[in-house]
């Protein structure tokens, strides 16, 4: 079988991180989350995986993993209330939600760019409850594909933080406009955070540095007076559910990690 071509570059080739760090957890002996999809898909891809095998660090290769376990589990509360409900997964990369929770019937729309959808196509199928949309998410022509509008959640993973502040003070106040309440779910660093980041992951893994996150925030709750009708929902430290899982010395990564507001995730409701 031929395998599918990577070309992709800067932020749109950072979108290979987290499906390798899936891959990784899958393969361990006692894995915190289970994801074939995701190791057959770096099988499948034309890509040289060695410098992120070499240069990751485990907390960031955690980060990943923790960052999904959370969306699998907010995502799953939704279908709960709402299994005719509407998923958005905004940046969907190579990103495997879908296979995992999925109910079969609430529609699911996974947004990226065109180039990252094409190749997206070739390794995870569309269906009668899966549609893709080839956009940027500054796009406002994907909004008219959305058939229902009321009481949608959006997902936003290894995202936001790409954007500048305006950005995302823009998109928010397009989901406002567009969807009649929402819920969004998504990560997002501190400002020391975003730098460790930058340093850490996009520096040592060897890519382009137009892949740098550009934003962080030190209080999450800000956001709320950025009048576009936010409330935060939750907000809870990367690592805070899963530190006890594993050894001391793994824990105190971890904690520092977690005491500096690295990585965090946060739900917050549009109305």
């Amino acid at each position: 079988m031929n395998k599918a071509k990577i070309t992709l570059k800067g932020v749109q080739e950072t979108l290979l991180l987290p499906l390798w760090g899936r891959s990784f957890e899958t393969k361990k002996e006692k894995p915190l989350l289970v994801d074939y999809d995701a190791v057959r898909i770096i099988d499948l891809l034309d890509y040289d995986f060695s410098q992120i095998e070499q240069k990751v660090n485990s907390l960031s290769r955690l980060s990943w993993v923790a960052r999904c376990i959370y969306f699998d589990q907010k995502i799953n509360e939704y279908l709960e209330k709402n299994p005719n409900g509407t998923i958005i997964n905004v940046g969907c990369g190579f990103d495997t939600t879908y296979e995992r929770i999925q109910n079969g019937i609430a529609k699911w729309y996974e947004l990226d760019f065109p180039e990252v959808i094409e190749t997206r196509k070739k390794l995870l199928n569309e269906s009668s409850n899966r549609f893709y949309l080839p956009y940027s998410v500054f796009d406002p022509s994907w909004y008219a594909k959305i058939e229902h509008k009321e009481n949608v959640f959006l997902m936003m993973a290894g995202l936001i933080y790409y954007f500048t502040e305006d950005e995302i003070k823009s998109l928010l106040k397009s989901f406002r406009s567009e969807f009649n309440n929402c819920t969004v779910i998504f990560d997002y660093s501190s400002i020391k955070g975003m730098e460790i980041a930058n340093k850490k992951v996009i520096d040592d893994v060897g890519m382009d540095k137009s892949a740098y996150l550009k934003w962080g925030i030190n209080n999450i709750k800000d956001i709320e007076k950025w009048n576009t009708g936010i409330t935060v929902n939750e907000n809870m430290k990367m690592f805070e559910e899963h530190r006890k899982k594993y050894p001391f010395n793994k824990r105190i990564g971890m904690w520092i990690s977690d005491t500096l507001s690295v990585m965090s995730l946060a739900k917050i409701l549009i109305k």
